[in-house]
C-alpha cells in the first residue's frame, strides 16, 4: 500500500491521536516505569523523531508510527540495559545540556488491521532513511522479536542467532531489519524492566499471580518472577540489539 510517511513536526495534527491507534501491544509491556521519560513528552520534545504514515486510500488517518530517540552513547553505543537505558540516556543527556551522538529506534506500530501488508518493513526503511538526514552514520535498535514469546524459556542468546535454511533470521520481526541491512549483533539481557504489586500484575494479565515463582504471560519474551511473600512480580525482558550502518 502507498504510505505517505513524515515526522510529527510535519504533521502535528497526527499529535492528538498518536497513542489512540488500535494496535497489538500487550497491557503489561505498556507498564515499564521508564517509557514516561519518553513517551510523556514525545509529541512535545521529539516530534522531529516521531515517524507517523497514513496511505492514500485513507489521509489523515494513522496508519503506523515509528518512534526514535537521539542519546550519548559513553563509548558504549549498546548498552546491557537496551530500551530502558537508550531512554534514560536521551533523558539525562537533554536535561544535563549534552550533545547526543547517537540514535536508536524505540518501536514501530502497525494499525492492527494493517498488519502483514509490508508497513512495518517500510517504517524500517522510512526511520533508516530519516536517522542518515539528521546525520547519523548508524541507526541501532533493541528489538523484541515478535515469535519469542512462543518460547519463553529459551534463552535470547540462543534464539536471537537462530536462522533459516537460506541464513535469514528465524524471527520475522528480526528478518525484516536484517533484510534493510541490519546486523544482529548481540542481546541486550534486561532491556525492559517492568515491576509491579501482585494486584497490578493481575490487572494487567487476568492471570491469578498467588504462587511464588515462575509465571508465563502470553506475549512476554521469558516468565514474569512472582513473590507472594512480598507481594510483587517483576519482568525483565531481554531484547536483541540490532544496528543498521547508514549511507
Amino acid at each position: 500500500m502507498p504510505l505517505r510517511v513524515t515526522t510529527l513536526a510535519e504533521r502535528p495534527e497526527f499529535a492528538s491521536t498518536l497513542w489512540e491507534m488500535d494496535h497489538t501491544w500487550h497491557e503489561f509491556v505498556l507498564n515499564d516505569p521508564i517509557a514516561d521519560l519518553y513517551y510523556a513528552v514525545a509529541t512535545t520534545v521529539y516530534p522531529d523523531y516521531v515517524l507517523v504514515a497514513d496511505d492514500s486510500a485513507e489521509p489523515g488517518r494513522l496508519a503506523a508510527r515509528g518512534c526514535m530517540i537521539p542519546y550519548v552513547s559513553d563509548g558504549d553505543p549498546l548498552p546491557d540495559d537496551g530500551w530502558d537505558g537508550v531512554i534514560r540516556s536521551g533523558r539525562l543527556a537533554r536535561e544535563r545540556g549534552r550533545q547526543p551522538d547517537a540514535i536508536s529506534a524505540l518501536e514501530i506500530t502497525v494499525r492492527r488491521d494493517l498488519q502483514g501488508k509490508g508497513l512495518s518493513a517500510a517504517m524500517v526503511a522510512a526511520m533508516r532513511d530519516h536517522a542518515a538526514r539528521l546525520g547519523h552514520r548508524e541507526l541501532v535498535a533493541p528489538v523484541r522479536p515478535n515469535r519469542k514469546h512462543l518460547e519463553p524459556h529459551t534463552p535470547m542468546t540462543e534464539y536471537a542467532f537462530r536462522t533459516r535454511a537460506d541464513g535469514l533470521p528465524f524471527d520475522d520481526w528480526l528478518r525484516v531489519h536484517v533484510r534493510a541491512g541490519g546486523k544482529i549483533v548481540k542481546v541486550a539481557p534486561r532491556s525492559m524492566v517492568v515491576p509491579g504489586t501482585l494486584a497490578e500484575w493481575r490487572g494487567w494479565t487476568g492471570l491469578p499471580f498467588d504462587r511464588t515463582g515462575a509465571v508465563e504471560v502470553p506475549g512476554a519474551l521469558t516468565p514474569v518472577h512472582c513473590d507472594t511473600t512480598h507481594d510483587h512480580a517483576v519482568y525483565i525482558e531481554p531484547n536483541v540489539w540490532v544496528t543498521h550502518p547508514l549511507t
